[in-house]
């Protein structure tokens, strides 16, 4: 897929069309374990004010896979907001690198330095949404059940930026997405009415509910993410207290399709939000599911940048 040189970002899933979504899984089928010159002799900055694993690491190669040179720059470095304004380091960055990957704390940072960069800006997390997880975790579902359409999506736990990306995700592909939430932790109201919108269009189902079991009951995959994401460490206590009913455990896992797949996009606590019996039984898929972290970001910089 071609993105015929218009000046295009990757903020929010919805920054695609449903027809374009659905390209870019094709295009990370087809270019898993290659490496290309598609890129060459150009270069992607990849900004973290967030530490992470898999999103560095997956980025920087995926980079390195296109031909092109991954250039990190840590907190300490670019001081986005503090040492430097984001629309000035948008602007200097955009002279020197092809594309931007940002990880940061405020979804308004990635606005600003697509505002200003005048090259394509990729989300690679924020408080608002987790967008390239999305597409990893679409990617895995496709691969492992051979369609997207009519499927159920069960997310149990925090409604947060993950779930966010996933709710979207799931109305713009016609699958069927159910939240279970504690009070108060649900999915935002925005997200939730331009979720529907879609999934207006393309026939699929979005449930909100407090209780685990009515999201599990009958659902092709499982889904978890962590109780306390980086940034609310001083709320961790209470988490736990309120998620703890929300356990994805071989109880709840049961209620599911008998040949369910369970994912969590990492880092996992073992017997916190998944008990190990789920997380590493026979049907989890959580590490292809980081594996394709790699594979849909290689899809997607290749689209914006090529």
């Amino acid at each position: 897929m071609a993105n015929k040189g218009k000046l295009r970002h990757f903020l929010s899933v919805t920054d695609v069309t449903p027809a374009e979504f659905q390209s870019l899984l094709d295009d990370a089928l087809r270019l898993k374990d290659k490496w290309l010159t598609a890129l060459k002799n150009k270069a992607v900055a990849i900004l973290f004010e967030k530490p992470s694993l898999r999103t560095r690491v997956s980025f920087e190669m995926a980079v390195r896979q296109l031909g092109a040179n991954p250039i990190y720059l840590s907190p300490q470095e670019v001081g986005l907001g503090s040492r430097e304004s984001v629309a000035d380091a948008a602007r200097v960055l955009g002279r020197y690198v092809d594309g931007i990957v940002l990880r940061t704390f405020a979804h308004k940072n990635l606005d600003e330095m697509a505002k200003y960069a005048g090259v394509p800006v990729i989300n690679a997390l924020s408080d608002y949404e987790h967008p390239c997880q999305a597409l990893a975790d679409l990617l895995t579902v496709y691969e492992q059940k051979g369609k997207l359409k009519g499927l159920t999506l069960a997310y149990v736990g925090d409604g947060f930026n993950v779930a966010n990306s996933l709710m979207l995700a799931c109305g713009m592909t016609g699958m069927n997405f159910r939240i279970a939430s504690p009070k108060g932790y649900t999915v935002r109201k925005d997200v939730q009415a331009k979720a529907r919108r879609f999934a207006a269009k393309s026939g699929a189902e979005l449930v909100c509910t407090n209780d685990p079991k009515v999201a599990v009951k009958g659902a092709d995959i499982v889904y978890t993410d962590a109780w306390t994401s980086m940034g609310q460490e001083s709320e961790a206590e209470v988490r736990r207290r309120v998620f703890a009913p929300y356990q994805v455990n071989e109880k709840l896992f049961s209620l599911a399709k008998r040949d369910a797949i369970f994912m969590h996009c990492l880092p996992a606590h073992h017997g916190e939000e998944v008990t190990d019996g789920v997380i590493e039984g026979k049907r989890s898929v959580v590490f292809e599911q980081a594996e394709n972290r790699l594979h849909a970001q290689k899809a997607l910089i290749a689209w914006l940048m090529g």
